[in-house]
């Protein structure tokens, strides 16, 4: 069962359990190692400082002694090494070790070049010049090629520990090829076999190089003891005790063994042939042996494996049996941590079992419910027995009684390791219980408590109970109106339709809650009527059906319900007439077909800023203005009829339309707190041009007669009443384009493209678009126009019985000549 003693979670099974002590004491051995190597290394640079023969070589004249280029790498590996080993490590150091990583391998993959090469590269007596070669064989100052071999394993293994995102295999393989190298040259030192110590007839490596070496290498396998080859053998699993036990037997007994037979054949106590069969049969026996002993650990893990295997089945089959059980079932630890519950507590709280394994009360539970949850399993611990009790809890679905049953949960030695706990809902039966006993006081005290007549009936209509409002509203006695038919409260002419909604309220499968306050009246005693409103609700008791009536004159509402509909209508009568008398009518102009729509907002009906005006100049030139007043309601509509007013005015003196568009603003700038977004657009058919100028309007659509829709460019200046009334501002400046007949021109407010989250130029291409498809083949007449409004504002407005801003189009169009 997750959650119990020594029992894991998949993922947490995955991973190698280690010891801090452990991992400590590698770091620990690791950082001693790499300063080892270090102090070394700079013993044998010292040697050469100072010309002093015993720190260059262990034996002077005899031994190989430790080269410059092999001291300065030794030195710049082991301070790398005990840099990265560190915790933790600031970013610059590892900047830093890692230089000296590069630098000390870079030293060994040069030698290397220089042996594979047959040249000289100039780095072997770069610092001294070396003395020593007449003792050896090879070029003045230049190292050992195993020397050089090692050295760039090294410095490639301690750039690999130095960067987590690596494999930590990465450095730890290198270290054991530098170990093994080293440990070749020590092995022919204590062998005293002189072909270990160089190879051919060059430089060979100093002792204590080797020893330098094996340091170095313990270093960067135990730089990350928690990751790749380390971690097999540091954890603290079977897996660690087996590798550690093999690796012991692996780097002591051939040594030792070997050893051993070379000093029996110095000492003549048997011959090499003897000697070698001795070193075999010692390999087999003590190989024999770690095959036992890991046979015996590998038995313990089946078993261990064979038990985990039967206690899983079992907490399956307990599992099972907690799913099946209708009570909510769970178990906890000492800290109140869910190792198991079943599928009703799930259901309870509504949560999977992954959300609540492995987490407190608090962290599944309302923070009450949790608090006395924890209180409840800490005194029953406190008790050290099993505790029943019957609690209140509030869940996500309300409040529930619980008949609670809480126990410890001990091992072999009789010590509480978990809770348990069967938690059985009685809420039902509690309240039925209850229900019982406070039947008759709880039906008294609300018939009595309700601000209306309460009538109670059965089945058939017939009133079972009634509280004191009846008197007041029927001007009847409750005890009266028990026996007789509820219809015998409604005026006679409308009972048949007052019986009818009952019996068939009644024949519902679910009857729910309903409120009736249409066309029903209710009969006072004096034989009055009046207008009621009625709640209508079922009630089982244990023998039938009830149906609780509650009853409300509603007179007084009916008749301020009729004044506010009077009073709206003629608002609204009021406004959509102002609206209308601002707006006027376009004229229809035979040269120039037209077709428009305006839908107001839904806040305002009939009311808004929008406007639109056709003014024909002369013959052949007539003016078009569209306008937005920010705002709504009947103080925007006012301010649009006067801008209406003196744009037409002033398009009648013939304003050009930067003039025009500059009188309106100094209108506007009169009219504090205003802002208004203006087009004026002059059609000359003649020359077959358009002059416009915008203040802060939106741009004019042109659908050439053989080409595409497209916005018709012009600068947009300031909106009117944002420039300095003391003519400061900025000017408006128009724009003339070329106007082929047949073209279409459309002008239109914010309201047919603005809508919320939506970007307003992707909208105005959305009506580009439309534009093409509706215009395209079609003359520019009135009825072509009039089809192509009415598909814009379908497309762009879907539900236009929500649209909650003024919306006004104007589509024109531009006849060829022999049209008019």
């Amino acid at each position: 069962m997750p959650g119990l003693p020594g029992a894991r979670s998949a993922q947490q099974a995955e991973i190698l359990p280690f010891r801090s002590p452990v991992l400590a004491t590698a770091h620990a051995v690791a950082g001693a190692a790499a300063l080892g190597a270090a102090l070394l290394g700079l013993l044998g640079l010292a040697g050469w400082v100072t010309d002093t023969e015993v720190l260059k070589s262990v034996l002077p004249g005899v031994a190989v002694s430790m080269k410059v280029n092999t001291a300065l790498a030794l030195v710049a590996l082991g301070l790398s090494l005990w840099v990265i080993g560190r915790r933790p490590v600031r970013p610059r150091a590892v900047v830093a070790a890692r230089g000296a990583a590069v630098f000390a391998g870079l030293l060994g993959v040069l030698t290397l070049a220089e042996y594979a090469t047959g040249t000289s590269l100039g780095i072997d007596e770069l610092i001294f010049d070396d003395d020593t070669a007449r003792t050896q064989t090879g070029s003045p100052g230049r190292m050992g090629p195993n020397t050089a071999v090692a050295l760039a394993l090294a410095g490639a293994g301690a750039l690999c520990a130095s960067t987590p995102r690596v494999p930590a295999w990465a450095g730890q393989v290198p270290g054991l090829a530098v170990g093994a190298l080293a440990m070749l040259r020590l092995y022919g030192a204590a062998y005293e076999v002189p072909q270990l110590e160089r190879f051919g007839a060059y430089t060979g490596m100093a002792l204590h190089t080797a020893v330098a070496l094996v340091l170095l290498a313990t270093a960067m396998f135990l730089t990350r003891p928690d990751e790749g080859l380390t971690g097999l053998v540091l954890n603290a699993g079977t897996t660690g005790a087996l590798g550690r036990w093999l690796l012991l037997t692996v780097v002591v007994v051939p040594p030792l063994l070997g050893w051993l037979v070379l000093a029996g054949e110095d000492a003549a106590v048997f011959g090499p042939r003897l000697g070698t069969a001795l070193l075999v049969a010692g390999h087999v026996s003590v190989f024999t042996a770690v095959i036992f002993m890991s046979l015996t650990v590998g038995r313990r893990v089946e078993v261990a494996h064979a038990r985990l295997a039967w206690q899983v089945r079992q907490n399956e089959l307990l599992q099972a049996f907690m799913d099946h059980t209708p009570a909510v079932v769970f178990i906890k630890d000492l800290e109140g941590r869910y190792l198991a519950v079943n599928t009703t507590f799930e259901q309870i709280l509504n949560l999977t079992r992954d959300q609540v394994l492995g987490r407190l009360d608090q962290d599944v539970m309302p923070s009450d419910l949790a608090r006395k949850a924890r209180a409840s399993d800490r005194a029953m611990l406190a008790e050290g027995r099993p505790v029943q009790r019957v609690e209140v809890f509030t869940l996500p679905g309300g409040t529930r009684e619980f008949l609670s049953s809480l126990f410890p949960i001990s091992d072999a030695s009789g010590v509480p390791y978990a809770v348990g706990g069967v938690v059985t809902d009685i809420t039902e039966r509690v309240a039925a219980q209850r229900e019982v006993q406070r039947s008759h006081r709880r039906f008294t005290a609300l018939l009595e408590s309700a601000p209306d007549a309460t009538l109670i009936t059965d089945g058939d209509g017939v009133i079972v109970m009634a509280n004191t409002q009846v008197r007041h509203l029927f001007g009847c006695a409750p005890g009266d109106l028990v026996g007789t038919e509820v219809v015998g409260l409604v005026p006679a002419a409308r009972r048949r339709r007052h019986g009818a909604l009952l019996r068939a309220y009644l024949r519902l499968r679910d009857p729910q809650p309903t409120v009736l306050d249409r066309d029903l009246y209710g009969l006072r005693r004096d034989g009055s009527e009046f207008p009621v409103e009625v709640s209508v609700s079922s009630l089982q008791s244990e023998q039938q059906t009830l149906v609780v009536l509650t009853v409300r004159d509603i007179t007084e509402r009916r008749r301020l319900e009729a004044e506010r509909a009077e009073r709206y209508e003629q608002q609204r009568h009021i406004a959509y007439t102002l609206q209308h008398s601002l707006m006027g009518e376009p004229p229809l102009l035979p040269y120039l077909p037209s077709a428009h729509r305006y839908l107001a907002s839904v806040r305002d009906p009939g009311v808004g800023g929008d406007w639109f005006d056709i003014i024909p100049l002369d013959e052949r030139r007539t003016g078009v203005v569209i306008g937005d007043v920010m705002g709504r309601g009947l103080e925007a509509a006012a301010v649009m009829g006067q801008l209406r007013a003196a744009s037409h005015a002033l398009a009648r003196t013939g304003c050009t339309p930067g003039e025009l568009m500059t009188g309106l603003d100094a209108f506007v700038n009169d009219l504090a707190g205003q802002l208004v977004t203006c087009l004026y657009l002059v059609i000359d058919q003649e020359a077959g041009e358009v002059t416009l100028c915008s203040a802060g309007h939106l741009p004019v659509i042109v659908v050439p007669p053989d080409g595409h829709a497209r916005r018709l460019g012009a600068p947009v200046g300031v909106p009117l009443g944002v420039n300095d009334p003391a003519g400061s501002g900025l000017p408006f400046e128009e724009a003339s384009h070329p106007l082929a007949p047949g073209s279409t021109l459309v002008l239109y407010t914010d309201g047919l493209v603005e809508r919320p989250g939506t970007d307003i130029d992707a909208q105005i291409d959305v009506l580009v678009h439309t534009l093409d498809l509706a215009l395209k083949g079609a003359p520019a007449d009135a009825e072509a126009l009039d089809r192509a409004a009415a598909r814009l504002v379908r497309t762009l407005i879907p539900d236009t019985e929500a649209h909650d801003d003024d919306v006004t189009l104007l589509m024109l169009g531009v006849p060829a000549h022999d049209s008019t």
